[in-house]
């Protein structure tokens, strides 16, 4: 059984492309990625160099595939301006071919929740990129109600592991911080729970509901362990790397508010700032009680991810 993998330029969709398409090459699939620039043909992958929105290549490139995995992320900036033609020209081609569509979601669409999210949750964010990620969800799921496409949609929190650099708050900036030996700066409450999927599970969670019919037309939680505070991660992390005891610090409001007239994400970051304020803790037991992807330990997502990070070790400059 073939599957395809669909993506378009940037680290963040580049790292959850590659992870997928390298687990299911080694489970013996067929796959083809797509990305604007292309990157050499590895074993058991195919790279398609375009532009993700072009639905009618999109199609072309899908012809045959069992599933289409939507992993694109558009820069940060450009989301509300670039998400809906990458669904729909996503949706297209699972029209057209008849492959499932599995989506690459995340928590934004909940907003301020008080308690762990869960999937029954509604979709009650407020601001422009929680909006426009429900959103996506919501036209996937009302063309596979009305029998057209066959989709999923896999949520995760905050993401880390090897291969990720600019992923979410820890692999951003905790991470490489710890391993330039400096303190540690959060956007928030550096002691409030906090939720952090590792990219392996996302990996290993999208290969496997694209092949359980069970799991179409609803969305899943990544299988995520318990929630860490960014202080607990980073203690952890330091503990690990041998560089001592972590120093964190917690981003003071107004110089987080002056930051945003100068860095275009630091302004891009106010609309989701509640996760780092308060607990942000997500409830993946659905997910677990259902099919048989667990979360990786804690103590070998910290090995992993750090043996990542030391054999690649100009990425900390």
């Amino acid at each position: 059984m073939g599957q395809g993998a669909a993506s378009r330029p940037g680290r963040r969709s580049s790292r959850h492309s590659s992870s997928t398409a390298r687990l299911l090459a080694e489970q013996g699939h067929s796959v083809r990625v797509v990305t604007r620039s292309g990157r050499d043909p590895e074993p058991g992958i195919e790279h398609l160099a375009f532009d993700a929105t072009d639905r009618e290549r999109l199609t072309a490139a899908a012809r045959g595939a069992a599933a289409i995995h939507h992993c694109a992320a558009p820069p940060y900036h450009r989301w509300v301006r670039d998400w809906p033609p990458l669904v729909a020209s996503a949706c297209a081609a699972a029209e057209a071919t008849g492959a499932v569509l599995v989506m690459l979601g995340n928590l934004y669409g909940y907003g301020p929740v008080d308690g762990p999210m869960t999937e029954g949750l509604p979709l009650a964010a407020t601001g422009p990129k929680g909006r426009v990620r429900a959103a996506a969800w919501e036209r996937a799921l009302t063309l596979h109600e009305q029998g057209r496409i066959r989709v999923v949609e896999v949520r995760a929190s905050d993401f880390f592991g090897p291969g990720v650099t600019d992923g979410g708050h820890l692999a951003g900036r905790v991470v490489p911080a710890l391993l330039r030996g400096r303190p540690v700066s959060t956007l928030g409450d550096p002691d409030a729970p906090h939720s952090w999927t590792y990219l392996p599970d996302v990996a290993a969670a999208m290969a496997e509901v694209a092949g359980e019919e069970r799991a179409w037309g609803r969305p899943w939680h990544v299988p995520t362990q318990r929630p860490h505070s960014v202080r607990e991660m980073a203690d952890l992390l330091a503990a690990g790397a041998g560089t001592g005891p972590a120093v964190v610090r917690r981003i003071p409001r107004a110089a987080f508010g002056l930051a945003g007239l100068f860095s275009p994400l630091m302004r891009e970051l106010r609309e989701i700032r509640y996760q780092f304020d308060r607990p942000f803790v997500v409830d993946s037991s659905a997910y677990e009680a259902a099919f048989a992807v667990r979360a990786t330990g804690v103590d070998e997502q910290v090995k992993a991810t750090l043996d990542w990070w030391r054999a690649h070790p100009t990425t900390t400059r």
